[in-house]
């Protein structure tokens, strides 16, 4: 079991009295990602809540600022647990087989256009055996062909934008791979969250954007980027898309900083340090 310590301090400088903020920035609890501990400090003494959706898990925090300075700092503890299984045992599920709850993640949405993709997604990935081979087919012809560039793309940009610019950064890559796999009819969902090992060479440790497939057994990692390890991610929220699970929503004038982001591995119960690691394995943490 691998336990990482991970921080986050945001900064808003808040015009508007009365400014509202939704903010998804606390770890996941799901059966293999558990928070052993956590702590939320907001600077400005203002009525707030956490809240969590009853079919995503997502937890939110919302609240009214103040005009002025608003600090947000959070700090958990997190241990990860990973289901890990052979590639060539995991099947694609019929989407007849498919739970009710799943199928949202099916159909296209407004960063994810899979109706837009059929044919490529048939010409490519088509003639593969279905399985979990041919998501990673899927991610890895997401992963070769795009470029990871800064400040190429914007809110706005979609996975169509993002096959003709070939290049993006991590939310990019996401909406790719996502479109491609429900163009298969293959459930897949964008997840939000932090990593640990990713290359300093890319800049300050920031949100992380990633991919989760179902597929027998449940929800499989996948990071169509590159630039991580899979088994170091933590997840906070998951969605259809970037505008299902926006770290901070914002209603008001503000203007805001760049995050503050830490992760470390530490010692777990047992006094054990585990680094994440690079495996074949397919890996969950919500299986």
């Amino acid at each position: 079991m691998i336990r990482l310590r991970l921080s986050l301090a945001l900064s808003f400088d808040v015009t508007a009295p009365g400014s509202d903020f939704i903010f998804n920035l606390h770890a996941a609890h799901t059966c293999r990602q558990m928070v052993v501990d956590e702590s939320l400090l907001v600077n400005q003494a203002v009525p707030r809540t956490v809240e969590t959706d009853p079919m995503t898990g997502n937890r939110y925090l919302r609240l009214s600022a103040t005009a002025g300075l608003l600090e947000i700092w959070y700090t958990a503890s997190v241990d990860l647990n990973h289901y890990m299984a052979t590639p060539e045992h995991i099947d694609e599920i019929p989407v007849a087989q498919l739970p009710a709850q799943v199928l949202n993640y099916l159909y296209p949405s407004r960063y994810c256009q899979s109706d837009r993709l059929y044919r490529l997604a048939m010409r490519e990935f088509g003639q593969r055996p279905p399985g979990y081979s041919r998501v990673q087919a899927i991610r890895d012809w997401v992963m070769q062909r795009i470029t990871y560039v800064k400040n190429i793309s914007d809110a706005s940009s979609s996975a169509i934008d993002t096959l003709i610019e070939t290049a993006g950064v991590c939310r990019d890559f996401a909406h790719l791979m996502i479109a491609l796999c429900r163009a298969s009819n293959i459930p897949a969902r964008f997840t939000t969250g932090i990593n640990y090992g990713v290359n300093p060479t890319y800049g300050p440790l920031d949100f992380h954007a990633y991919v989760e497939v179902y597929l027998t057994g449940g929800w499989y990692l996948f990071d169509p980027s590159g630039i991580t390890i899979p088994m170091g991610l933590v997840r906070f929220g998951t969605g259809r898309d970037a505008a299902d699970v926006a770290f901070a929503t914002i209603f008001g004038e503000v203007v805001s900083s760049p995050p503050v982001i830490g992760i470390e591995v530490i010692a777990g119960a047992d006094g054990t340090r585990i680094m994440p690691y690079l495996v074949e394995s397919a890996l969950s943490t919500d299986a």
